[in-house]
């Protein structure tokens, strides 16, 4: 039987936002084909149990708890990476002789330590951590925090590019960091997003209201969704739909003060399903460019309308199947526009999607790659 060590970097369950999207669903497909998991995770605070859900699809589940000492902020390693270390990590990887699959740069830290073993190193390169940093420090309106944001992207601009040659193959998300990586190693791969979809939902030709989802506690989404929120004030006729289980204070408020935009909490994927199926269309924004947003899936599988900036996906595949705004002034044109329409897409994003972006299928060039079979 084929093994295979995947190190995470939190828990993968329940998978409710981004990377652990990925990582949830990645795990999922392998192990749908007889891929034997071993998963380690890195957490704030160790789970009672394990979830049935995660026990079906591993072997073994690991924890270790991610380091809170304040001094790693002046190491020259980047934070992220630095605070999830440690030795019990490095005992369980050398029990089980396996191939490692590490889930974003900042589960690399122990590779100094694997450096003179033999080991066969693989990379899931969830972003371009300097650019994703960067990011977070222009988007950032609290100054200690855009001072930290901008440290850690330059610390991660040197940390990536010595790592990224020390791997078999570095699987990237999107064709952004694919080109990136190709730049200076010839160890990258495209393997799209995981997603955990499996077919494109037959949806009536109308919904209700507008959808904007995600997590508020990035600054990326808050400031997207203030955006959002000052051009419906502009348009008192439609109704916005605002999901997200961690809305600030300072964002409740804003909601509240516009009569036509409600906040509703999302906690299960059958009520974000639910909200998809109901919505005309979704306002898809972001202001860092790191390749597909993994929301975008859920939206194309399960809903009507999506409507995008530049920043949400770099795949000319998925653009051709959303209304494209490059500002806010033209996002505001495609819900006048889109507010009036039927929809009637859903024939040609099933024969894009289930052809292009089926989980199976990517699963298995994964391990076509690691195993060489």
């Amino acid at each position: 039987m084929k093994e295979l060590h995947i190190i995470s970097f939190n828990y993968p369950y329940p998978p409710s936002y981004g990377g652990i999207i990925d990582v949830y669903y990645k795990i999922r497909a392998l192990s749908d084909l007889g891929i034997k998991i071993h998963l380690h995770c890195f957490v704030d605070q160790i789970p009672l149990k394990v979830d049935t859900e995660v026990k079906e699809i591993t072997e073994h589940v690991f924890f270790y708890k991610k380091k809170k000492n304040p001094f790693l902020y002046f190491s020259r390693i980047p934070f992220a990476a630095s605070i999830r270390d440690s030795e019990a990590l490095f005992k369980n990887l050398e029990k089980i002789k396996a191939p490692i699959l590490f889930e974003g740069l900042q589960t690399t830290h122990i590779i100094r330590q694997l450096k003179d073993k033999e080991h066969q190193l693989y990379l899931r390169h969830h972003n371009n951590e300097t650019e994703y940093y960067k990011g977070l420090s222009l988007s950032e309106k609290n100054i200690f925090k855009k001072i930290i944001y901008s440290i850690e992207s330059l610390k991660y601009k040197g940390y990536q590019k010595k790592l990224l040659k020390k791997f078999e193959t570095v699987f990237c998300l999107s064709e952004k960091e694919y080109n990136e990586v190709k730049a200076y190693s010839e160890n990258a791969q495209l393997i799209h997003l995981f997603h955990g979809n499996q077919s494109v939902k037959q949806l009536d030709k109308r919904g209700k209201y507008f959808l904007f989802h995600g997590d508020l506690t990035t600054s990326d989404n808050k400031r997207a969704l203030i955006e959002t929120i000052d051009l419906f004030k502009t348009l008192p006729q439609y109704k916005l739909m605002v999901a997200s289980d961690r809305a600030s204070e300072d964002i409740k408020k804003r909601i509240s003060a516009v009569e036509n935009i409600s906040l509703t909490p999302i906690q299960t994927t059958e009520n974000l399903h639910q909200l998809l199926e109901n919505a005309q269309a979704n306002i898809l924004i972001s202001y860092q460019n790191s390749g597909t947003k993994v929301k975008l899936f859920n939206t194309l599988y399960n809903s009507r309308f999506v409507i995008i900036n530049g920043n949400i996906t770099d795949d000319p595949v998925l653009m051709n199947l959303c209304l494209f705004g490059s500002n806010m002034n033209e996002i505001r044109q495609q819900i006048i526009s889109s507010a009036e329409k039927d929809y009637l897409n859903t024939e040609k994003r099933k024969e894009i999607l289930e052809e292009t972006h089926s989980d199976k299928a990517k699963a298995e060039e994964i391990i076509k790659i690691i195993f060489k079979n």
